[in-house]
């Protein structure tokens, strides 16, 4: 508790004039109950920036035969985004993804994944945050001796859920890509378009937060394409953050989401 300080007080006889004079004009307030100081101001709160699900910091990548695929990058993509990265053939778009993924590690800067750098991360912790990155890629990558069902279970056995838990997120997956008609079709049985669904179901089925994908609609006509990018939409949809490379300008132009162009390594935003 602090001590008032009285007319009585010595301290308070040695006080200049101006400040007994406010003084004695607090103390009256508060003897009748007034607040003697006005309420403080209150700022509204600025607003929360959206966490960055990506981030890429000042990262230049340089490859053994002296090629630049990337250089001094920067890259913030936030919680729930979808992602054009657009450029031609060479420009660094599949390097920027294989940064993200950990396929690659860039020469200099830093590439940070929700709170994990990816930079300084090995083994198994590295393995960890892949789990939580869905990769689609534009040659499909599927086991041919293995059916649709069987491709798209595979992530999840590997990943040691039971036998129960991959039925339950089998089906509902199958059927949001269109091919519950297709489960037990092996991939040469299957149009590219088919395939390419097939791909999209493998990365996702586990529910990873940040979906990769490698110029996805680069082997596919004007149709499927478009099937495939509304497949994308819609997991963006329900919260999953999307990142696409893509040298189609069509699909890009049919779109109202954020556009980055690489060219020569360098990057730069089309529409935020």
């Amino acid at each position: 508790m602090v001590a008032a300080v009285t007319p009585t007080d010595n301290r308070y006889e040695r006080l200049p004039d101006d400040v007994r004079s406010r003084l004695n004009s607090r103390l009256q307030m508060i003897s009748t109950g007034e607040n003697p100081l006005p309420p403080p101001a209150v700022d509204s709160p600025p607003p929360k920036a959206k966490p960055a699900t990506v981030s890429l910091r000042n990262v230049s990548k340089t490859y053994d035969n002296g090629s630049r695929a990337l250089v001094n990058v920067n890259l913030n993509i936030g919680k729930g985004d979808f992602l054009f990265v657009t450029g031609s053939s060479g420009s660094g778009k599949s390097t920027l993804l294989k940064l993200l993924y950990g396929q690659e590690r860039p020469c200099s800067g830093e590439v940070v994944i929700g709170d994990q750098s990816l930079t300084r991360l090995r083994g198994n912790r590295l393995a960890m945050v892949r789990r939580r990155i869905g990769v689609v890629f534009q040659d499909y990558k599927l086991i041919p001796r293995r059916t649709v069902a069987e491709n798209v279970a595979f992530v999840l056995w590997a990943q040691g859920y039971t036998r129960k838990e991959i039925h339950r997120r089998l089906w509902p997956t199958l059927k949001m890509v269109g091919l519950q008609g297709k489960a037990q079709c092996f991939p040469d049985q299957l149009s590219g378009g088919e395939q390419q669904r097939v791909s999209i179901a493998r990365a996702v089925v586990g529910t990873p937060p940040l979906l990769l994908a490698d110029e996805p609609t680069g082997n596919l006509d004007s149709e499927n394409s478009l099937q495939v990018v509304k497949i994308l939409k819609k997991l963006n949809s329900i919260g999953i953050t999307v990142i696409v490379t893509t040298h189609n300008e069509q699909l890009v132009r049919l779109s109202n989401h954020p556009v980055v162009q690489l060219r020569n390594g360098y990057l730069r935003h089309l529409r935020r």
